[in-house]
């Protein structure tokens, strides 16, 4: 199965080719139809209307990796505190560590490491990080940490990847 993404879009004008005039009961009932209305034609002329027309890109991961990409480029320097990151620089970053965001809820992701597998929450105020038990290792309970985001992103992502 292939995927399709949409890239861009292309705007053209179209115009309403006609106006069907609605039925005396309903110009009664709606005040913008009124009779007083029909002597300003403004309000029931045609008018242009812009369509999006989607372009449509066979490469869609080599966008994805592209973007991801510029924002690796932009990241804060590793000792800098993660609250001084952009969110799309953080996304950029735990995509590079393997992390891949959940269709559910945009502020969680999930990795998939040999030895565990974790998610990670993007908080208001802190990250979290819960090692789960039903990946593979000898965990008896899901284990979660809690990181503040005045910490270092070095800081942060040694402590994320050396595990439960």
């Amino acid at each position: 199965m292939s995927a399709i993404s949409v890239s861009k879009f292309i705007t053209t004008n179209t115009t309403a080719s006609t106006f069907t005039p609605p039925t005396s009961k309903f110009l009664t009932t709606c005040p913008f139809l009124s009779p007083k209305s029909r002597s300003r034609p403004h309000l029931l002329s045609p008018s242009p209307r812009k369509t999006l027309t989607p372009v449509f890109s066979n490469t869609p991961e080599a966008e994805l990796s592209a973007t991801e990409d510029e924002w690796l480029k932009k990241l804060p320097d590793k000792k800098k505190p993660l609250y001084s990151h952009s969110l799309p620089c953080i996304e950029a970053w735990l995509v590079n560590l393997g992390f891949y965001q959940s269709k559910e809820d945009r502020a969680v992701w999930l990795v998939e490491k040999p030895e565990w597998h974790a998610q990670l929450s993007l908080d208001v105020t802190d990250l979290y990080i819960r090692y789960l038990k039903s990946g593979p290792g000898n965990l008896e309970k899901d284990v979660e940490r809690r990181f503040s985001y005045a910490l270092s992103r070095e800081d942060i992502e040694n402590a994320i990847l050396g595990g439960p």
